[in-house]
């Protein structure tokens, strides 16, 4: 397939060029280094939308409580991401990065990052050679070994464990932040394998409402319209999968005038659905006569093959995911169709009698690949990216012993402490406990509020 960067581009692999940054160091590989002034006013801009980064910077950085910390991060390179990182080394840290998404990475917020000495290894339309190679470049580097990973999706974790498993010896713990990273994580713990601490920030209560839920409530819309340009009123739409991605996308298609259907194999889930006004059915039952499929399960499999062949004209097909593992696109790449490249993440498959299916983004994470996402709501990831600078300290500075070699919740205090930190943003005024309803309700003034598993 063709790539999905601006046909403009100097189409020369970064591989296979030589740039330096203003100071002479070549530590990185980027699209053009020649992009970063624009990539550093992207940043300034997120730095306004993200309150709570910058005060958990301004508050921390005397303290330097990530003094001597080498964090490895493989996440989406945005101008958020560049927020979280540049706090990081306020905090005293040393980072090296890659992208956990071929299609995701702002080449201009990864040049402004190279400029300004961090070492990222991402740009946008990379192949999958190009990703490994990333990751490695970020790992595998002579006199600086890691002692902290930062990982979105688990590829980084998975390729130390299979290239470089003596690293563990020297890491400290793991912070991952997405629903396939922890499935991957719990499946090591539940074998033996798991042999640093691991914190779950997918979890928290600000990652799961306010990344997964709002994030995606504002973003599929968005994602939709820039690449189709279409119309929500009246369409059909099947959205697979209500978790938080999937309330965010029924809630938004709903509220523009959209008939949506549900499909979910846990009863509590269906039931939220149902209550919410959604008619839940299984995918065979209407793939003949939707206008859109949304994936967004975090499973493999979810639209087959013989879903695609049963799709009417002209179905978008899209993936609200992490991983490209949701929509069978592998099986879409055979001599009898016809791939036909409409414009930047979006593909026509025509099959021979005519029918065609819009697949958007070659079935990767729809709302990162094709569109921006709200900074705010990213500033509350950001800061469940605190959450992420949070559970990195936390886990770095922890005492011997604290943490054994297992998964862990973020703690609600912090969670808690995440959510304050927006508040003034609202210009929005907490509530104290007295100290008699504090003792009525057996709470401390301060928190927590709300018991772990809420």
């Amino acid at each position: 397939a063709a790539s999905y960067t601006d046909s403009s581009d100097d189409e020369t692999s970064p591989r296979d060029k030589q740039q330096k940054n203003s100071k002479g160091s070549s530590d990185f590989c980027v699209k053009n280094i020649k992009q970063a002034e624009f990539g550093r006013r992207e940043i300034e801009i997120a730095e306004q939308e993200m309150p709570a980064l910058m005060a958990l910077r301004k508050r921390a950085q005397g303290e330097k409580p990530l003094a001597g910390a080498k964090i490895v991060g493989c996440t989406h390179i945005t101008a958020q991401t560049a927020v979280l990182m540049e706090t990081l080394g306020a905090l005293g840290a040393q980072c090296r990065w890659a992208a956990c998404n071929i299609y995701s990475t702002l080449n201009e917020v990864a040049a402004a990052l190279a400029e300004s000495g961090f070492p990222v290894f991402a740009w946008k339309g990379e192949s999958e050679d190009d990703f490994w190679w990333c990751i490695d470049r970020c790992v595998n580097v002579e006199g600086w070994q890691p002692n902290m990973i930062l990982d979105d999706g688990g590829d980084l974790t998975h390729w130390i464990y299979k290239k470089y498993p003596n690293m563990f010896k020297k890491i400290k713990g793991i912070v991952e932040e997405s629903v396939t990273g922890v499935h991957r994580l719990y499946q090591l713990s539940k074998a033996g394998k798991l042999c640093v601490p691991a914190m779950n920030v997918n979890d928290s209560v600000t990652k799961q409402k306010f990344d997964n839920l709002y994030c995606c409530r504002e973003s599929i819309l968005d994602g939709l319209k820039r690449t189709t340009d279409m119309m929500f009123g009246g369409k059909q739409v099947v959205v697979c999968g209500y978790g938080e991605v999937g309330k965010g996308c029924c809630a938004a298609l709903k509220a523009m005038g959209s008939i949506v259907y549900v499909t979910e194999i846990d009863p509590i889930c269906a039931l939220q659905a149902c209550m919410d006004g959604f008619r839940l059915v299984k995918l065979n039952e209407v793939i003949r006569q939707v206008d859109i499929v949304i994936t967004c399960t975090g499973n493999k499999n979810v639209v087959t093959r013989e879903h695609l062949d049963r799709m009417k004209n002209s179905c978008i097909v899209c993936n609200m995911g992490h991983s490209n593992t949701e929509i069978d696109v592998a099986s879409l790449r055979t001599p009898e169709l016809t791939w036909e490249r409409v414009r930047s993440q979006v593909d026509h498959v025509i099959w021979p009698d005519g029918k065609r299916i819009v697949l958007l983004a070659e079935g990767r994470l729809l709302n990162l690949s094709c569109s921006t996402v709200p900074t705010f709501v990213l500033s509350i990831t950001a800061t469940t990216q605190a959450s992420r600078a949070l559970a990195l300290i936390e886990l770095y500075n922890a005492p011997e012993g604290r943490y054994k070699q297992d998964v862990y919740l973020l703690p609600k205090k912090m969670d808690e402490y995440v959510a304050s930190l927006h508040l003034p943003t609202f210009d929005a005024h907490l509530t104290e406990l007295t100290d008699e309803q504090a003792k009525y309700l057996g709470l401390n003034k301060n928190g927590p509020f709300k018991p772990n598993y809420y």
